[in-house]
């Protein structure tokens, strides 16, 4: 599959490569979606979708910058700093170019479209 999503931030646009997953397709499924992501420990944007998705949770123990998952079975999740976890996540896919990205996102909540063409 490896489709692409139009990431959209302040302006900023962003290519996010989903996995070849039902995840992944349940998520494709919800776009074009307009969210604002609330920030969580200044290293992730995270939001509470009105769907759940179906989910394949694995101990993913590093998370890199750019890595975009689901935490349980309704929260995706950006990660904008990469660090060391303990917590289980259904991998959703990841934001190819995410040079500045920390930058862009900031530590408040965030408005972000995800697109596809």
């Amino acid at each position: 599959m490896n489709q692409i999503v139009n990431v959209r931030v302040n302006n900023n646009d962003f290519k996010l490569i989903l996995y070849d997953n039902d995840t992944a397709r349940d998520f494709l499924s919800l776009l074009p979606l307009n969210i604002k992501m609330n920030d969580l420990n200044r290293n992730e944007k995270y939001y509470y979708l009105d769907k759940n998705l179906k989910t394949k949770t694995e101990s993913i123990n590093n998370i890199k910058t750019g890595d975009f998952m689901l935490y349980g079975n309704n929260c995706i999740v950006l990660f904008y700093e990469s660090f060391r976890t303990s917590y289980k996540y259904t991998k959703i896919g990841y934001i190819e170019n995410f040079d500045n990205l920390k930058n862009i996102l900031g530590y408040d909540d965030v408005y972000i479209h995800f697109s596809i063409d």
